[in-house]
């Protein structure tokens, strides 16, 4: 059982810090781990949560909501900062879970982290496929239905909305409206041809090279941050200030129904709308300098996201009741609502999805090779998920490998299940770091820290506790996949990777 929980000490781990002929090169400086980090974090959260939490749960206090996941979130994200100006190598959770709890633990956690990165991937690329197939409508150009959605997808093709997917939702609403769905053109889909096709290309770009990802990435941030900023400023001339006179709506008797507990829940919900800020840090190998760069990525993306959260938030909210924005598109509604003479920028709002999305998928698929790449080196898995490209310097057999997986996810697999499985695969990672950073304070205190968590151990605590609270509000059915999940990873552990560990030869 001791072997089970042996750390790697800290000095061989900094060993695999410096370049060399056979590891990742390092080109990143703190502006490419900021725009990676914004990259990772702006995508479906601020085009589609936004505007579903603040008509479920909070109203215009929606913008509090906000205010409370970015401090929960810091706690976790001073927590990856402080490891991975420690620890300046790939793997993220799975290292820093490597050196303070063992090698049990971090099996367990770098297992886990394929639900964050390699089903999160999977889970933007379906909606990636969404704005796509809308936009190219736009301009007359149809995908066939079956090939834009999940393998055996029941579809149906509503009067004045399209291919919209059979539910017993669509059928009431339809019912209401006295038209019988029997009537209407149905389809099946086969499989999910854009989610497919993207996932692709990305494969092929990270397999190129990571500063050429982190370039087309910079280009895909700065496009979506611009017209987030026209939407703030532009927006802002069409706000009714009567929809604020509720800001925070009369709780309707029912915890989690708007009221200050209908702002909490809607803090819960919007939590993952900042998964991504982590993924920095699977990028420490090939930053230029760690120390100083990865704690500026990490916090510096969390907070220009959460400044944008909060801004569109406001104006979503001031443009359009907030009854009216349980809907997939919010931002587009908000746009309707400015008037005919801004129809143009809803074209705009499409690029700005696509393009956000487009970076989400990038830096996901960033991250899952090279944690691959560090669980390969120490013995784990298969050593064939550790070579590096002799010319790209990159993970080449590890990026080919999860593009595949997640061509195959996102192209049968609904984003429901998807989005369950990225969340709470997210937030257990968050609570492992947590706690490791409690634990090596406390194991090797005189370790150099180039920066620093404040206030241990309360930060950390914090941080851990309300991660798991987050995971209690997730359904129970996630929590069996979770179970099921990590059971097959326990398994493969015993039989290979115990094994072949490389700290137990």
């Amino acid at each position: 059982m001791n072997n089970l929980f042996k750390t790697k000490p800290l000095s061989e781990l900094l060993k695999e810090s410096p370049e060399g002929s056979h590891k990742l090169k390092r080109t990143l400086g703190s502006m490419n781990l900021v725009t990676l980090g914004i990259g990772a974090i702006i995508g479906a959260g601020i085009f589609v949560l936004s505007g579903q939490a603040a008509a479920q749960y909070a109203g215009p206090g929606i913008v509090i909501s906000f205010i409370i996941s970015a401090i929960a979130c810091a706690f976790a994200g001073l927590c990856y900062a402080e490891f991975s100006s420690m620890i300046p190598i790939a793997g993220s959770a799975y290292t820093y879970a490597y050196a303070t709890l063992g090698e049990f633990i971090a099996w367990i956690i770098g297992w886990d982290l394929i639900l964050e990165y390699l089903f999160a991937a999977s889970t933007v690329a379906v909606g990636w496929s969404g704005y796509v197939t809308s936009f190219l409508k736009d301009f007359g150009i149809i995908i066939p239905p079956e090939y834009t959605a999940a393998t055996g997808t029941k579809l149906l093709n509503v009067p004045n909305d399209g291919w919209r997917t059979l539910s017993e939702t669509l059928i009431q609403s339809l019912q209401q409206a006295g038209i019988d769905y029997n009537t209407l053109p149905q389809a099946t889909a086969i499989f999910n041809f854009p989610a497919i096709l993207i996932v692709f290309l990305i494969t092929i770009l990270l397999v190129v090279g990571i500063k050429e990802s982190a370039n087309f990435n910079n280009f895909m941030v700065v496009v979506k941050v611009v017209v987030i900023l026209m939407f703030i400023v532009i927006g802002f001339f069409y706000i009714d200030y009567n929809n604020f006179e509720s800001f925070i709506p009369e709780n309707t008797g029912e915890w989690g129904k708007y009221g200050w507990s209908g702002v909490l829940r809607a803090s819960a919900v919007i939590f993952f709308a900042y998964i991504g800020f982590d993924a920095v840090s699977t990028a420490a190998q090939e930053a230029k300098a760690p120390q100083k760069d990865m704690p500026t990525g990490i916090l510096g993306s969390l907070s220009i996201s959460t400044f944008l959260y909060i801004l569109v938030a406001l104006v979503l909210t001031g443009i359009v009741n907030y009854k009216d924005l349980n809907v997939s598109d919010p931002i587009a509604v908000a746009v309707n609502r400015m008037g005919p003479e801004m129809h143009w920028f809803r074209y705009v709002i499409k690029i700005a999805a696509i393009s956000g999305l487009s970076s989400v998928i990038l830096v996901m698929l960033m991250g899952q090779p090279r944690i691959f790449y560090t669980m390969a080196k120490d013995g784990l898995l298969p050593p064939i998920f550790s070579r590096i490209h002799s010319r790209f310097k990159t993970p080449y057999v590890s990026s080919i490998l999860c593009g595949f997986a997640a061509m195959l996810i996102s192209g049968v697999l609904p984003i429901n299940i998807l989005g369950e499985l990225v969340s709470i695969g997210t937030l257990f990672a968050f609570v492992i770091v947590c706690i490791g950073v409690w634990v090596l304070r406390v194991k090797k205190p005189d370790q150099p820290r180039p920066f620093r968590t404040p206030w241990v151990p309360l930060v950390p605590i914090l941080g851990a506790l309300i991660c798991l609270a987050q995971m209690a509000f997730l359904p129970s059915d996630t929590w069996v996949r979770l179970i099921i999940w990590m059971l097959i990873g326990i398994a493969i552990y015993f039989f290979y990777g115990r094994k072949h560990s490389v700290l137990k030869n």
